[in-house]
């Protein structure tokens, strides 16, 4: 029936999926078949049949490439042999540790194991302790698991540490030749209060070229841009390092930084009132946010102020308000900011950009690295004066080296795919939205949908639709445009200290301004693209592609895979002290909106607290419910109880999978909203205490006692995995 070879992806039940490499359907393999296999390894299989839904089955032919990585969990003693439960539960099968093999490591450490004999059919693996990271409550553990889980690089070579450390403190008056010095231009950053690296600072001044009726008016808007390809060359170690990441991660109270501190907080970062090196978009704005001229170049400046997005906000709120007083010499520059931003708004609006007003939220941790509480983050108008100012540099970006016909990565968001597109307007339809989209949607059709139902009690569901419609944005060498943005071309220039696609675009730049091109080198550390579900990540070009271009494309599907991963890392660690967090509040009832509905569930958000928990469909009561896909509710058959997305509930917190990092509730009572029917008060558990003391005495065994062994041990009774729907994906989020 076919061989395909492709990646294994573990699941925590003990089956996996193999994703093969030209992007064919997932094939499905039996836990029989995970025995001597583990998650992230390639294999070549063999398709054995197709279930009822014809989705294929296979057979692992033969082992191609095992992973390397170390893999990450608690050391276990159990029958008198030590073993390794991993952290992540896709890897099916604990791993065996002889006794001299421990690195004097105690019961419940977290240890990184490198594997000495692979798994089989009929044994386990073997591996030995190479690191020992500490105890599961130690601070900042969760990231410390988190980065290698997802085999984020987090420690520069010593190679570009000299290399770093050999670069001067400050700029030097060599390099301020061939630059446009804008020492004197009272350019300012603005950022949140614990930003550290700052990549751009702006300035606005009104802008007036001819006279009578006939003159021009309009803003002059300048965004300088740190100029980290002054210092990072290709080949160099830096680069090689700095490729390898593509982007910075962000945690709570941690960054692992694409660059070495010494150039992402100190000589790249526009700290005020010292001089730094630049790249400089300098705009003509005219009066209806059209962009009528820009120019590129490299440029030394001195930022006059270091500002913050709630300083800005109160000045801009206020101009005689104490803020403003403080910073009165900057008080002028920041309301032309604000009116280029106005201006800038009329144009997004007649574009059609799709904007949906999310709430994101941000986790205030404590001394120890634990949540002290989870807080909306409000944008205000700073966030949008900077957001419009950076996408304006951004597009002008793309433009020009559009126009230069040079390659390079651009950032491109397409539409709804005609399959999503006709799913979506079916659920519109469900849902009494009466709208028709055409069989190529524009942006502006979107748009229009997410302002006509904006005040409608369901909004939530419908937004969630229609960004669930439009496809993941990613860098590619083929400029499809940008669909979110209703942009032509559309490329990352304002982030190169934290973004490597943008340093790519900064050299690409400069090699258009002196003339010349920009040839993209193989590198030691350059790897081809993994496929991921559904080949997402495969060149979308009919025809070969040149050596070049394929190199393009290659360092196109790396940043995108290493940014999705970054978000996953990130996710996961914040998934983790949530868990934590709520351990604390067990029993305890809280209201919330339903944000997903599934097969086997609903998703709720709490109210208070912004955490996201289950209630399984098993605790909706005496009642069964049918998933109505196309309305994206559950419905009591015999009562007529609906959920669906935007419900309004009351929940009790009722379990906490620390290992899982899952957070089940059951449901106390039903909200109004959503033709709900009132059920009574669930009885509250026994003791939340005694709930608690369970789930703190699973942390250091439940993967032991609840992992499926995968191979007989004789003095070890078999254990099995308590089989559970797999959780969805997070709520999706506008990615710019």
């Amino acid at each position: 029936m076919g061989e395909f070879e492709g990646r294994v992806e573990g699941h925590r039940d003990g089956h996996g999926l193999v994703f093969p490499d030209q992007g064919e359907p997932a094939i499905y393999l039996a836990p029989q078949e995970m025995r001597s296999v583990l998650h992230r390894d390639r294999v070549r299989v063999r398709i054995q049949r197709y279930d009822r839904k014809g989705r294929p089955e296979g057979r692992v032919l033969d082992i191609l490439e095992r992973r390397k990585t170390p893999i990450i969990g608690r050391l276990l003693h159990e029958g008198g042999q030590w073993l390794v439960a991993p952290e992540d539960s896709r890897y099916g099968q604990d791993i065996l540790i002889p006794k001299n093999a421990t690195a004097s490591a105690a019961v419940g450490k977290v240890v990184a194991v490198e594997l000495t004999e692979p798994p089989s059919l009929h044994s386990q693996p073997v591996g030995r302790v190479a690191e020992v990271l500490g105890e599961i409550d130690d601070a900042g553990m969760e990231i410390e698991i988190a980065v290698r889980k997802y085999e984020v690089p987090h420690e520069f070579s010593a190679e570009t540490l000299a290399q770093a450390a050999s670069l001067p403190d400050r700029v030097r008056p060599v390099d301020r030749r061939h630059r446009v010095d804008l020492r004197d231009v009272p350019l300012v950053t603005i950022d949140g209060e614990d930003a550290r690296d700052f990549d751009d600072a702006v300035y606005c001044e009104p802008f007036q070229r001819g006279r009578g009726k006939t003159a021009f008016e309009g803003w002059r808007l300048i965004v300088a841009i740190a100029d980290v390809s002054h210092y990072v060359k290709p080949g160099e170690p830096l680069d090689e390092d700095a490729y390898e990441r593509a982007t910075s991660v962000y945690f709570p109270r941690r960054v692992i930084p694409m660059l070495p501190e010494k150039l992402s907080n100190g000589l790249c970062s526009l700290n005020p009132q010292v001089e730094r090196l630049a790249m400089v978009c300098d705009m003509l704005i005219a009066a209806d946010g059209r962009i009528d001229a820009y120019q590129f170049y490299p440029a030394v400046i001195n930022s006059h102020a270091r500002l913050t997005y709630t300083e800005v906000a109160a000045v801009l709120a206020n101009t005689r308000g104490p803020e403003a007083q403080r910073r009165a010499d900057v008080v002028p520059h920041l309301l032309h900011l604000h009116e280029v931003y106005r201006a800038l708004l009329k144009q997004r609006a007649r574009r059609g950009a799709v904007d949906f007003e999310t709430t994101e939220t941000q986790i205030v941790c404590d001394d120890n690295g634990r949540i002290e509480k989870i807080v909306p983050r409000t944008r205000t108008e700073a966030h949008r004066l900077i957001e419009e100012s950076m996408l304006a540099a951004n597009v002008c970006a793309a433009e020009f080296i559009a126009q230069a016909e040079h390659p390079c990565l651009f950032r491109v968001h397409e539409g709804p795919t005609p399959e999503k597109r006709i799913a979506l307007q079916a659920m519109l339809r469900s849902l009494g939205v009466a709208v028709s989209l055409s069989d190529d949607p524009q942006p502006a059709e979107i748009q229009a949908i997410a302002q006509a139902t904006q005040d409608r009690p369901d909004a939530t569901q419908i937004h969630t639709l229609l960004l669930r419609s439009m496809q993941q944005a990613i860098y590619t060498v083929h400029n499809s445009g940008h669909f979110g943005l209703a942009y032509d071309a559309y490329a990352h220039f304002t982030s190169p200290i934290r973004r490597y696609p943008d340093l790519l675009v900064h050299r690409v730049i400069k090699a258009v301004l002196a003339g010349r091109r920009y040839h993209l080198a193989a590198s030691a550390k350059t790897r081809q693209p993994e496929p991921r579900k559904g080949g997402r990540l495969q060149a979308k070009a009919a025809k070969p592609m040149s050596q070049e271009m394929a190199l393009w494309e290659a360092a196109g599907g790396h940043c995108s895979a290493n940014e999705r991963r970054a978000d996953e890392a990130s996710r996961d660690v914040e998934a983790w002290l949530k868990c934590r967090y709520m351990r604390e509040h067990l029993g305890e009832e809280f209201s919330g909106t339903v944000s997903a509905v599934t097969p086997f569930g609903l998703f709720v958000t709490l109210d208070a607290l912004y955490v996201d928990g289950l209630v399984h469909i098993t605790e909706l009561g005496g009642e069964y419910y049918r998933f109505d896909e196309a309305r994206g509710e559950l419905r009591g058959e015999r009562t007529g109880i609906r959920y669906a997305v935007g419900a309004r509930v009351r929940v009790q917190v009722s379990r906490v999978d620390l290992d899982g990092r899952k957070i089940d509730f059951r449901m106390v009572r039903e909200g109004e909203g959503d033709k709900l029917l009132a059920r009574g008060e669930r009885p509250r558990p026994a003791s939340a205490a005694a709930e608690l003391a369970q789930v703190q005495e699973s942390d250091r065994a439940v993967k032991a006692r609840t992992r499926a062994v995968k191979s007989g041990v004789p003095e070890r009774a078999p254990r099995s995995r308590k089989p559970g729907p797999q959780r969805p994906a997070p709520k999706p989020r506008a990615r710019r």
